[in-house]
């Protein structure tokens, strides 16, 4: 009794002396438990070519044919996951608009929140937006629709370009700290986006459209948003560490883009793909074709693409360029098929530029029948060469799709259809049920699938 009555006393006075060390005795004063603005920024932006590297784009703008495991990885057939954008990078950029007062970091914060939002309400359609990133404080949000948040997104750009920004932004890995870059870029999403309204609300989209080009858009390729991976394991590129590290030869060009390319010469070829083992010559595989795996006889994904220090180019100065050419064509901006002859053909240089670091050949390609500026075809041509430049931003480039409808070589294996939108993940049914069942009942009475359409895609 002794014994438990001393270990009692001495567990009370132990107790009681804790109050007498002061709070930061858990504090390591070498590893800071606060990430600052700039470091949940960097954070944020490691997490921008994820917007890109993913097999499901490029099958969905039908860039790359699977070699291997085809019938479940033609389409997400199953829902897809936007979590990982909410808690990942969402969060951070959240974190320093509520807490930051730089003007360098707030801008900054503004331009990525409207740029991964735009990708992600893109693919999915509405979304949580007003009340999502609250924390545990709500953790059934509202789902937005995709017109207000496109308002939303055009205001949150238009506040980061009007902001009179004070010095750099530190840790900034894409511009270096310029400024002027960051407001070109939120210029250029707001460009981007307006042209993806020429069919829903051509009027809307008119008007935001020629706001953003008075504002100041990118104006050559050094501005391009563009990610660099690094020779080092911690920063490699995804197709390296597929390709490469893990030995997978999986992806094949596909017949549709090598069919496009091979007849007219295009330089760009020999950047995306690279000759087929068996022939020496571009072969592209069919998109879906289940019978044939034989890696030898198609041009597999070029070398370059696949580099340990690989770029991945999000938004560029070419896609700017086709998109005057668009907006002239459609009388958005003045000039008519003379602007946007030039346009376009400015857009495939820069393209080239961008692609092979050279304009060699420009001439010639512009020269081909089949790439010609023609009027009654511009739309076409337009659209079918954006496609071709946006090769492996394949989430891009099957928004585009939506839009526009070109190219217009897409093929259904097995009758399977492009999707329209990803599925929403199964367990916003169970855990945020009101708000997904309003979602879906609004945008497609009831019933959610691939090819239900969102909003902006009138076609």
């Amino acid at each position: 009794m002794k014994k438990i009555y001393f270990l009692v006393l001495t567990f009370a006075l132990l107790a009681g002396s804790c109050n007498e060390f002061d709070a930061e005795i858990n504090t390591n004063p070498n590893q800071p438990s606060v990430a600052s603005g700039p470091q949940l920024l960097a954070s944020a932006m490691l997490a921008l070519p994820d917007l890109s590297e993913s097999p499901q784009g490029e099958f969905l703008a039908q860039y790359l044919a699977e070699t291997q495991y085809v019938t479940t990885s033609l389409y997400p057939q199953a829902s897809t996951s936007f979590y990982g954008w909410y808690q990942g990078p969402l969060i951070n950029i959240e974190t320093v608009l509520e807490n930051s007062n730089a003007t360098p970091e707030i801008m900054v914060a503004k331009i990525l929140k409207a740029y991964y939002f735009w990708n992600i309400t893109d693919r999915w359609g509405d979304v949580p937006f007003t009340e999502a990133l609250k924390g545990a404080t709500n953790l059934t949000p509202f789902y937005d629709t995709q017109e207000d948040i496109y308002n939303d997104l055009f205001a949150l750009l238009k506040e980061a370009n009007n902001m009179e920004v004070t010095g750099q932004l530190s840790s900034d890995i894409m511009y270096g700290g310029d400024m002027d870059q960051w407001r070109r870029l939120a210029n250029t999403i707001r460009l981007l986006m307006a042209l993806r309204l020429s069919e829903v609300n051509p009027t809307l989209g008119k008007t935001e459209f020629t706001a953003a080009l008075n504002d100041g858009v990118m104006t050559s390729n050094d501005d391009n948003l563009v990610f660099n991976h690094l020779a080092d394991a911690n920063n490699q590129g995804y197709w390296y560490g597929q390709i490469t590290v893990l030995s997978r030869e999986w992806w094949a060009l596909t017949e549709g883009l090598v069919n496009e390319m091979k007849p007219v010469n295009d330089p760009r070829l020999p950047v995306y793909g690279n000759p087929a083992r068996e022939s020496g010559e571009y072969v592209g595989q069919l998109y879906g074709d289940i019978v044939d795996f034989d890696t030898e006889k198609y041009s597999l994904l070029g070398d370059e693409i696949a580099r340990q220090d690989s770029r991945v180019h999000l938004v560029t100065y070419a896609q700017v360029l086709f998109a005057m050419a668009e907006a002239a064509k459609l009388e958005w901006i003045p000039g008519g098929d003379t602007d946007a002859q030039a346009y376009y053909e400015e857009a495939i240089e820069q393209s080239f530029l961008q692609w092979t670091g050279s304009s060699d050949g420009i001439d010639d390609f512009l020269a081909e029948p089949a790439i010609a500026y023609d009027p009654d075809q511009a739309i076409k041509q337009i659209a079918t060469q954006r496609w071709v430049h946006l090769f492996m931003h394949g989430y891009e480039a099957w928004a585009e799709w939506r839009r526009t409808g070109y190219p217009d070589n897409l093929v259904e294996p097995e009758g399977a259809a492009v999707p329209n939108r990803l599925i929403y993940v199964e367990s916003e049914q169970f855990n945020n049920t009101e708000n997904y069942n309003e979602a879906v009942q609004r945008q497609f009475g009831g019933t959610e699938s691939l090819y239900g359409k969102v909003w902006w895609d009138a076609n």
